[in-house]
């Protein structure tokens, strides 16, 4: 099952902080981090950060790599997960369990449904 933390680990604050400044200058934008998505356990990890950012009047998940030290890091937008995208599944997915299996029942039953996705969460 997928694991979002709205409260950032301090442990990984640091790495997290650096890929929403990356992103942020690198998109000309002021976004915020809201949630991580499956956290690594340890900073430094090599893992990636799959990061909740909402901003410009929407919420994205993104992933990075970040690697260095924390005063020169190194950060590595990865975009969209391509084996997926092929696929034709949203970015932000409803997960997978209850609310999935909701969703298509409501689907099946009527002609259009009103679904809120806020701050990265169904």
């Amino acid at each position: 099952m997928t694991n979002v933390l709205e409260i950032i680990p301090q442990n990984l604050q640091a790495e997290v902080d650096s890929a929403l400044a990356w992103f942020n200058s690198h998109e000309h934008a002021s976004y915020e981090v809201t949630g991580i998505v499956d956290p690594p356990v340890a900073s430094g990890s090599g893992e990636d950060l799959r990061l909740v950012l909402c901003g410009e009047g929407v919420c994205r998940q993104e992933t990075f790599k970040v690697a260095g030290s924390a005063g020169v890091p190194t950060v590595a937008w990865l975009g969209l997960d391509h084996a997926r995208d092929r696929l034709g599944v949203a970015e932000l997915d409803p997960p997978p369990g209850a609310r999935k299996a909701w969703l298509a029942d409501v689907a099946d039953k009527h002609s259009f449904a009103v679904l809120l996705f806020y701050r990265g969460f169904w």
